[in-house]
């Protein structure tokens, strides 16, 4: 054998020790990969309920969220009536303290004056 050739079959030895090295991590990858798939394929057949009852959810969601606008305008339209009788209640209640304040205030001033001036004359 010359040297070329002996240099030739340590090189046809050497990859095929390559070859046999290379061989376990890529069957092994093959197995992840195997698995992967089958993860994935698994997830999509899964996601296809949740997704409808998500959308049952937000459906709903949407419902409720109109009920509760309608239920706002109202507590507007009460809220704002509410400041109407209040504005109300206030001018009555000065129009009654311009108009019968002062002379009711006088008279309840003059009737306790009468009174104590009975009281002031029975105890002499």
């Amino acid at each position: 054998m010359s040297a070329g050739e002996i240099a030739g079959l340590i090189a046809a030895i050497a990859a095929c020790v390559f070859v046999a090295l290379a061989a376990v991590p890529l069957l092994k990858l093959g197995k992840v990969l195997d698995e992967l798939r089958l993860t994935v394929r698994d997830v999509g057949h899964n996601s296809v309920p949740i997704l409808q009852e998500l959308k049952g959810t937000v459906t709903a969601t949407n419902d409720e969220l109109a009920k509760l606008s309608l239920v706002t305008d109202d507590v507007s339209k009460v809220s704002g009536h509410a400041t109407v009788v209040s504005e109300n209640a206030a001018q009555m209640s000065t129009l009654f303290s311009a108009t019968l304040g002062g002379p009711l205030v006088k008279t309840a001033a003059f009737s306790y004056g009468v009174r104590k001036a009975f009281k002031g004359r029975k105890k002499k």
